[in-house]
């Protein structure tokens, strides 16, 4: 019985990409509660008491805020999550997602 011969190119990459990070900024209305922003902030994007009220205020002052830096997919989800919430209770709380320049 002859034996098969197999022509199997492995391909190596050496180059190893870094992720491309998104942030996701929390934009001012005049119809969401603060306490809410609050909530939306510890509850999704896990950020302390403290600093969530800090980024409420910052909102509230400068029109918008960045919550937080992550990959595409996470940020998009948090936003997603965000404003499905928001959407629920009635608000139109609005967030975006947007590529950092590196």
């Amino acid at each position: 019985m002859p034996q098969e011969q197999l022509n199997i190119k492995e391909r190596q990459r050496d180059k190893v990409r870094i992720p491309q990070k998104y942030s996701v900024t929390i934009h001012n209305d005049d119809f969401t509660p603060m306490d809410f922003v609050v909530y939306v902030l510890t509850d999704i994007f896990f950020l302390s008491e403290a600093k969530a009220n800090e980024l409420m205020l910052q909102v509230h002052h400068s029109d918008k805020a960045v919550v937080g830096v992550y990959t595409y997919d996470v940020a998009l989800s948090k936003a997603k999550k965000a404003t499905d919430i928001a959407r629920e209770e009635g608000f139109p709380l609005r967030l975006t997602v947007e590529p950092i320049e590196m």
